[in-house]
């Protein structure tokens, strides 16, 4: 199980936020390009970067930072926020980006993230953020009916390379992982599955390498590395199992 560092993105800076409230952000560094260089030193294979303004507004708007972390590192960066048509996807992926994550498009345009799923076959990710297990979009600002698990087999029908499934009541709490929720989105798909929200500590990973599904490929952890209450470096190491 990988470990992947997060770096979410507002006003150029690494913030991070409660339950994706734009309203209560810790801004934790003024160089997204220091953050990533440190966590690829650390060891890490892939970095999240998220552009939350563009979430919000529906297109880029961190674009030049995130170019600047892409060309910084030899770490793969996946890149989510804000791309919701093939021009801005392929902007991302031309500026270095190794994979991109669609979350509002997943619900909201399956023919555009159909279309994008079979014209980068393998670089396309789902998105699902779920508040009580329904999915929520546009920056976590839109709820709507649609069950997670429902929307999980929809995408993986149509082509997703993976699914990053984040229990927004969770993120950004340093409450600990909703272990359940995540198994029950890998348990409702065979394409991989990377668990995102309230990683805060080592016993986070634990429980969900315990799970012992062989399709929850990584973990993001952001909050918790930031604050010093996760060892990156560490952390790779229980992801791989190589560490108790």
């Amino acid at each position: 199980m990988l470990v992947i560092p997060a770096i979410d993105l507002k006003g150029g800076r690494c913030v991070r936020l409660v339950q994706g409230d734009m309203a209560r952000e810790t801004v934790y560094a003024d160089d997204p390009v220091a953050v990533a260089c440190s966590f690829a030193a650390a060891g890490a294979e892939w970095i999240h970067v998220v552009d939350l303004d563009g979430a919000v507004t529906g297109a880029p708007v961190n674009a030049a930072a995130i170019a600047a972390v892409c060309g910084a590192v030899a770490a793969r960066v996946e890149v989510g926020g804000g791309i919701r048509d093939l021009t801005a996807l392929e902007r991302m992926l031309a500026a270095g980006a190794g994979r991109v994550v669609l979350g509002t498009a997943a619900l909201e345009d399956p023919a555009f993230f159909t279309a994008a799923c079979r014209r980068h076959p393998g670089r396309v990710l789902a998105g699902i953020d779920a508040r009580q297990g329904k999915v929520a979009v546009a920056g976590w600002t839109k709820d709507s009916a649609t069950d997670a698990a429902a929307l999980a087999v929809e995408v993986q029908r149509v082509g997703a390379a993976a699914i990053v499934f984040t229990d927004i009541a969770r993120d950004g709490t340093g409450e600990g992982v909703n272990a359940p929720a995540v198994d029950a989105i890998a348990d409702a798909v065979d394409i991989p599955v990377i668990a995102s929200g309230g990683v805060a500590s080592l016993a986070d990973l634990r429980r969900l390498r315990a799970l012992g599904r062989r399709n929850l490929e990584a973990v993001i952890v952001g909050r918790a590395i930031y604050t010093g209450a996760i060892d990156l470096a560490t952390a790779l190491r229980v992801g791989r199992g190589e560490a108790s």
